[in-house]
């Protein structure tokens, strides 16, 4: 159970509004929601710093919406991703706080939308909340956009600050001179590039910090789906850079997102053990 419930468990517990049994049955209540079809892990984000995204390319509304109100009953600010058009047009009457984003195919259901203690009339956030660091996401061409709104919405879903910078890639290698000082002071930077997927090389050689490269399907034949972008990826000679798989937006937003948010909390004078210990995306020093 994350810091945030338990806090808000013991102040009804204070207040007499549930018996000592039921604060105890609650506290120590299994960390993992038989949901039948599903079993849903509540323990990650004590793990492993953030809690479970659903993947929901070929789940069942019925299963995603039981899914998603599991986790909004236990304080989690819901992630899903390769969520279709039609999915989501079932699921959002059901969710009227949830945002779909069509081109990531993501669907969000935040924390500060969800029923929490108001302040004035506003949603709860824990004193000391800061954004978990700042990331550049890259594209090479304006067709690897679905692709990086899937990242986008992963880090903004971390807490982390992000910025988009589309369409800079190694045909007119001017564009992304113009836009180095974003990239460089960047916690960790997202490149995504099909074709022959040089973009991250490039940016490699510009910046100090790690570099996450996202292959993509986009291109020609001999692109092969995404395998020659992989591959030119795989051999780059840029010591920072690594990769993820094809299309994997959201993969290489997750690894970026960690990397930002050690690196937030570490300039914070926070102890970096620990990414997310709020329970939201965020840091807490």
């Amino acid at each position: 159970m994350n810091s945030l419930r338990l806090e808000q468990l013991a102040k009804e517990l204070l207040a007499g509004r549930i018996a000592l049994e039921d604060f105890v049955a609650r506290a120590t209540g299994p960390v993992t929601a038989d949901l039948a079809e599903a079993q849903l892990d509540l323990d990650r984000r004590r793990r492993c710093g953030y809690p479970e995204v659903v993947f929901g390319q070929g789940k069942t509304v019925a299963t995603l919406a039981k899914i998603f109100a599991r986790q909004m009953a236990e304080q989690i600010d819901v992630l899903a991703t390769r969520i279709s058009s039609e999915q989501a047009a079932e699921l959002s009457p059901q969710f009227p706080t949830a945002r779909y984003n069509p081109v990531a195919r993501t669907f969000r259901i935040p924390l500060s939308a969800q029923t929490l203690p108001a302040q004035n009339g506003e949603p709860a956030s824990p004193a000391g909340y800061v954004p978990a660091g700042y990331v550049a996401v890259v594209t090479a061409g304006t067709s690897d956009l679905p692709v990086a709104e899937e990242a986008r919405e992963t880090l903004e879903w971390m807490g982390a600050e992000v910025a988009m910078i589309f369409d800079v890639g190694v045909a007119g290698p001017h564009r992304l001179h113009e836009r180095l000082a974003q990239l460089q002071r960047a916690d960790a930077v997202v490149v995504i590039a099909g074709m022959e997927g040089a973009l991250p090389s490039v940016v490699g050689g510009h910046v100090a910090c790690p570099v996450i490269a996202v292959p993509t399907s986009v291109g020609y034949g001999a692109n092969l789906g995404g395998f020659a972008a992989l591959l030119s990826m795989l051999n780059s000679c840029a010591a920072n850079v690594t990769v993820v798989n094809i299309d994997a937006g959201f993969k290489g937003g997750y690894v970026a997102g960690l990397i930002a948010a050690r690196a937030a909390r570490r300039d914070s004078g926070g102890d970096d053990s620990s990414v997310a210990p709020s329970g939201r995306a965020g840091i807490l020093p």
